[in-house]
């Protein structure tokens, strides 16, 4: 294989749809000859000028010189013929996501190219392995996944199939580089790595819709405040939309075996069948009206109730002391009329009121595992007092917070969302699927989280991840919230969580 950092090192993409474009883009902006070629007669030719415009764009934005302009598209070569790629020295697939399709181009492509030719899919679901079976030398066949809009989206995902050489896994890592992307290397399971890290947050979010404990607005607006995620779960299914995501959910589920910890819920499926897409069809888990939101729900707890003036704790709590403490509320014994507070972990207000013998229909749980500054999530117990738990919020209001109260759930919102997100990094460490530090990097310039999950983890603190997933599990009964090996061992030992097998 010749040298990627070779001057004269040459790259075709072939597809010159939306994908394709990007990657052709990114490749000559990284000083790459790019030979672009398209099964559509013209089509490598209008991919080619369209990608000229953006790159005229960027200038007149000021964000590339006139100089680095001229090189990009003198380096960008638009083919009608297959033929013409004989000499690259890699080839990048983006066309129809179809395994039919893409096995009978790589078998045409071996036909064309060199032995020494690096072939590269940007499948998103397809096995790397599947499309290698066919093809004469297995070992140079990799995947290239990257993430639309390419231009803006930093990540690459270097696919190694079973039979991939570590020569080639190396050759495109050093080409997403020169391409000024972020190369992570996976492993080739179902989904390979950003897509089946991101079940768990938006698994985890339906679950709770369907068990009525909050809203999509709810659930999004705690997660966006308090954990101070881009987007909520349900905002972010309707991006994408759910035609997209429902069927991705299944393939990847089906492709581990049908592991309850990436299930979907019945209502997923449900919006799917309604034809309820998301943003582009004007309706999902919101409407609607030219891409933006049509009258919002509120996810904020709002009522009439005078304030309460003094709480009691279930238990000695410092975390929960220094939180009254903040708000202005003083604490002091139960009178037998005022809010006892808890602030569980794992555990839902029922528990709670059977471990410390505080009063179901008095008691509210605050979760405090998270940011607290913008919003506060309180939860309660089947048959709670309504007026106290209306007392205690706005308490808590009258300090400038918003309140979201949301029904009795293990592990709250955030708590049980967090955990299941860092679990399933956990699981992807245990599988070998990638390292712990390139799933973190890959989940962050993948999906915008603000924390990989396996530093979610650390930022929970691994016993107490740990323990969230215990206690929903013992609550629940579901192998759902099963912990796994990885983190279990390093919470028990005191390890870090990154700590390698």
């Amino acid at each position: 294989m010749k040298p990627v950092s070779a001057a004269d090192y040459t790259v075709a993409v072939v597809g010159a749809g939306a994908m394709g474009q990007g990657i052709a883009q990114v490749s000559v902006q990284g000083g790459l000859k790019t030979l672009l070629f398209d099964a559509r007669p013209g089509g490598a030719a209008e991919g080619a000028a369209q990608i000229g415009k953006r790159i005229d764009r960027l200038v007149e934005k000021g964000r590339i010189g006139d100089d680095d302009a001229s090189s990009a598209k003198a380096n960008l070569i638009p083919v009608d013929d297959m033929s013409a790629l004989a000499d690259c020295d890699a080839v990048v697939e983006a066309v129809f996501e179809n395994y039919d399709v893409k096995a009978e181009l790589f078998k045409n492509l071996e036909a064309v190219v060199s032995k020494d030719c690096i072939l590269a899919s940007n499948t998103s679901s397809i096995p790397i392995s599947s499309i290698a079976r066919n093809c004469e030398n297995r070992d140079r066949v990799a995947g290239m996944h990257f993430f639309n809009p390419v231009p803006l989206m930093k990540l690459v995902e270097v696919i190694r199939a079973s039979e991939t050489s570590d020569e080639t896994v190396a050759a495109l890592t050093e080409l997403g580089k020169r391409m000024t992307r972020v190369p992570v290397s996976v492993a080739d399971m179902p989904g390979f790595l950003v897509n089946m890290g991101g079940r768990a947050y938006s698994s985890e979010g339906l679950r709770m819709v369907h068990e009525a404990v909050a809203t999509p607005a709810q659930i999004d607006a705690i997660m966006r405040d308090c954990r101070h995620f881009r987007m909520g779960p349900f905002e972010l299914m309707d991006l994408t939309g759910i035609d997209i995501n429902f069927p991705a959910s299944t393939i990847i589920y089906n492709g581990y075996m049908q592991d309850p910890r990436i299930k979907t819920a019945p209502n997923h499926e449900a919006m799917y069948n309604s034809g309820q897409f998301g943003r582009k069809t004007g309706s999902g888990w919101f409407k609607y009206d030219g891409g933006k939101v049509v009258d919002p729900p509120s996810p904020d707890h709002v009522s009439d109730a005078a304030a309460a003036s003094r709480m009691a704790l279930a238990e000695p709590d410092e975390t929960l002391e220094a939180f009254c403490k903040e708000i202005g509320l003083p604490v002091g014994d139960d009178d037998g009329s005022c809010p006892i507070l808890a602030a569980p972990f794992g555990d839902d207000a029922t528990h709670t009121a059977m471990r410390t013998g505080a009063d179901f229909k008095r008691l509210v749980c605050v979760d405090l595992s998270c940011d607290t500054s913008k919003r506060v999530t309180i939860m309660t117990a089947p048959g709670a007092d309504s007026s106290v738990r209306d007392a205690a919020a706005a308490a808590i209001t009258a300090t400038g917070r918003a309140v979201t109260a949301i029904k009795d759930s293990p592990g709250f919102v955030a708590q049980r969302m967090s955990a299941m997100i860092a679990n399933l990094g956990c699981y992807m460490a245990e599988v070998a699927l990638a390292t712990p530090d390139d799933i973190d990097l890959a989940m962050k310039l993948g999906l915008n989280y603000p924390l990989g999950p396996l530093e979610l983890a650390a930022d929970l603190e691994p016993r107490r991840c740990l323990q969230i997933l215990d206690r929903l599990h013992a609550i629940t009964g579901e192998d759902r919230y099963r912990p796994t090996m990885w983190l279990k061992r390093r919470a028990l030992l005191g390890l870090p969580v990154h700590t390698p097998s």
